[in-house]
């Protein structure tokens, strides 16, 4: 009878060792183990803002995995492929422009932050230097142009038709009294290398590109488009994935206040955050 009951007693010993060893590789697995999450972005500044959430987001179970890219074409076509589970780079606009073009079935995960696009001169320090037949360069980018008029609008160099906003293009433009030359044929990853070439007598560029090229757009711009621009930079994902739980833990690590002070300590209001509520 006790070597039955010494049999019965090791055996259970063996279940209550075997049981607490298999929760605890089952609590130890759910806290260790992170989920992969790989997000695609331009360099600048974009990369640089996920590389400062990237340990924020370990500690909440997330690994994240940074793919660069250096055009505005290539992160949707892997977005879609699959290839990536998300993308930082793009605009409202743009982004509705290429799920036009290209039948993407994306979704807007969160807005981040604002880039306001700038006009730089290596001739002029101010655009009222800017004489008569001034040359000016902007992006080819559809999504980019109605901006870059509004901003030459408020600048005071030319006026648009009524009520055309954010579709304006050169078409609409029913003012221009310095007679200003717009060339609006370049590649937006271009324009940086064009005005520090020294071409044209003025050049509109996005900060991620002046960012990149070691511009700083508060100091080098010789007019910067206001900080209250609707033109947000989104973490776009594809449709399916719009409520993913590492994809909205991303969001929020990139909208908090760790990251909305990184942001404006860093860039120095060349990128702006937009607020969660926005």
């Amino acid at each position: 009878m006790k070597k039955l009951t010494a049999i019965v007693l090791g055996l259970a010993l063996v279940f209550t060792l075997a049981a607490c060893g298999n929760n605890g590789g089952k609590d130890s697995g759910s806290k260790d183990k992170l989920t992969k999450l790989k997000v695609g972005a331009s360099p600048v500044p974009h990369a640089e803002i996920l590389e400062k959430a990237k340990p924020i987001l370990k500690k909440k179970g997330i690994d994240l995995e940074i793919v660069k890219f250096q055009d505005y074409v290539t992160p949707n076509k892997a977005l879609a492929s699959g290839e990536i589970d998300a993308n930082y780079f793009q605009t409202l606009p743009y982004l509705k422009l290429q799920e036009k073009k290209f039948g993407y079935d994306f979704a807007v995960a969160g807005k981040i932050h604002i880039e306001p696009i700038g006009i730089y001169s290596k001739k002029y320090k101010s655009l009222k230097d800017l004489p008569k037949g001034a040359t000016i360069i902007m992006s080819n980018s559809v999504s980019d142009q109605p901006r870059m008029l509004l901003l030459l609008q408020e600048a005071g160099l030319i006026k648009l038709k009524k009520g055309v906003g954010y579709n304006a293009t050169k078409d609409d433009i029913v003012k221009n009294p310095k007679h200003i030359k717009i060339k609006d044929d370049y590649d937006p990853g271009m324009l940086s290398r064009i005005y520090k070439n020294g071409e044209g007598d003025a050049v509109l560029i996005n900060t991620n590109y002046a960012l990149d090229a070691g511009l700083k757009p508060k100091k080098d711009a010789i007019a910067l488009e206001s900080s209250d621009s609707p033109y947000a930079n989104l973490i776009v994902v594809n449709k399916k994935d719009k409520d993913n739980k590492a994809v909205k833990k991303l969001v929020d690590v990139l909208q908090s206040k760790e990251i909305q002070d990184f942001i404006n300590k860093k860039y120095k209001g060349a990128v702006v955050p937009v607020k969660p509520n926005k």
